[in-house]
């Protein structure tokens, strides 16, 4: 889309989900992945301060705004194929095949909690749904964020131990061992995780990605001055926002597990707020913010750069820094990572349309289709 009926919510959407998914990352590629998915691990007041921020307001919600995203770019590749000619049937079934390599690369080699082989299998049946109307999206989204959301609640505020000796072989090969070493483990860890994240985050996934689809098709997507963007911002922010910070006080403060479950039913409540404020920014940048913005729009390489950069970091193999920096001080890396990566795509984008990743996926999307 350009010139004036250019959507400019998603290009806002798109920049702020970075700077959210990666302090809630960094997490699991700063300190153990295995521990902190049942409970983090603080040691200072400050470390502390820095869980409850990361986990009150980003954790699960900027994985939804992802997620809603994903459903709108998948009503943009409707109307990009529908103006270009294309066939849009090959078109998504390439685009979701090039998001199913990059993931389980992503995953295996760099990142363990990758999404995008999520993606690729359940934006697979979202195009089962490509033609429904936008009151009907809206439903089922509701449905499939809705009901996950409170099947999973009971399970993440009761969190099992992990075995001791797994915990160990982390900490050895996050701190001693070899590239080699470590890509095994984390194909390991990626190959048991992925079925779970599948089972418990793939389907509330899906409910965004109807729900992205419906804002397309609304053309809600193309007006940040829509009514409901204002109910959302009015309705769910600080109900939302709130309800998250206090129940990750209860679980990092006082150490009550049981908060797990509120920080997880609250987090579409604050997704939704989010969206509202986001379209409440959503105006014509100036010439400075209009480069960050395209460079955000390039999210896959800026996705992909944060784990290959932030994973040699704190890796053995790299600058060995696993388990070894305060989380305030890994929260700063992790946002001057992403703030380095808009600046190098800000550049990139000088020359090129496309992000490097971007440009891959796009080759792999109109393979046959005589797209560029």
């Amino acid at each position: 889309m350009s010139g004036q009926t250019r959507a400019l919510m998603p290009d806002y959407l798109r920049l702020i989900a970075l700077f959210g998914i990666v302090v809630v990352n960094v997490q699991f590629m700063a300190f153990s992945l295995l521990s902190g998915l049942a409970t983090p691990v603080a040691e200072t007041t400050a470390e502390m301060v820095t869980l409850w921020l990361v986990d009150g307001l980003a954790l699960f919600k900027s994985y939804s705004l992802f997620s809603f995203m994903f459903g709108v770019g998948l009503g943009f590749l409707m109307r990009s194929a529908a103006r270009n000619g294309h066939a849009f049937s090959k078109l998504y079934r390439n685009r979701m095949i090039g998001l199913f390599l990059f993931g389980v690369l992503h995953g295996c080699l760099f990142f363990p909690g990758d999404i995008l082989l999520v993606y690729s299998v359940t934006g697979s049946i979202l195009y089962l749904m490509r033609n429904w109307q936008p009151g009907r999206l809206t439903k089922l989204g509701a449905a499939l964020v809705i009901l996950p959301t409170l099947a999973f609640a009971s399970f993440v505020s009761s969190p099992g131990e992990m075995p001791e000796d797994i915990v160990a072989l982390e900490r050895q090969v996050m701190t001693t061992g070899s590239l080699v070493e470590t890509i095994g483990f984390r194909a390991i860890a990626y190959a048991v995780m992925s079925p779970f994240v599948l089972i418990f985050q793939g389907v509330a996934a899906l409910g965004w990605f109807c729900l992205g689809l419906a804002a397309v098709k609304s053309g809600l997507i193309d007006n940040s001055d829509d009514p409901v963007w204002t109910r959302a911002r009015r309705w769910c922010l600080v109900p939302g926002v709130s309800f998250s910070l206090l129940a990750s006080w209860l679980l990092h403060v006082h150490g009550i597990t049981a908060a797990s479950a509120v920080l997880l039913i609250a987090a579409p409540v604050s997704t939704l707020g989010y969206l509202g404020a986001i379209a409440a920014i959503s105006r014509p940048p100036g010439p400075v913010l209009s480069r960050f913005l395209a460079a955000g729009g390039s999210s896959l390489s800026v996705y992909l750069g944060q784990s290959i950069i932030l994973s040699t970091v704190f890796s053995s193999y790299g600058l060995g820094l696993w388990d070894a920096v305060p989380r305030p001080q890994v929260v700063l890396i992790a946002i001057a990572v992403t703030c380095g990566l808009i600046v190098a795509l800000v550049v990139w984008r000088s020359a090129f349309r496309l992000g490097p990743f971007e440009w891959v996926l796009r080759r792999i999307t109109y393979a046959g289709q005589g797209g560029r």
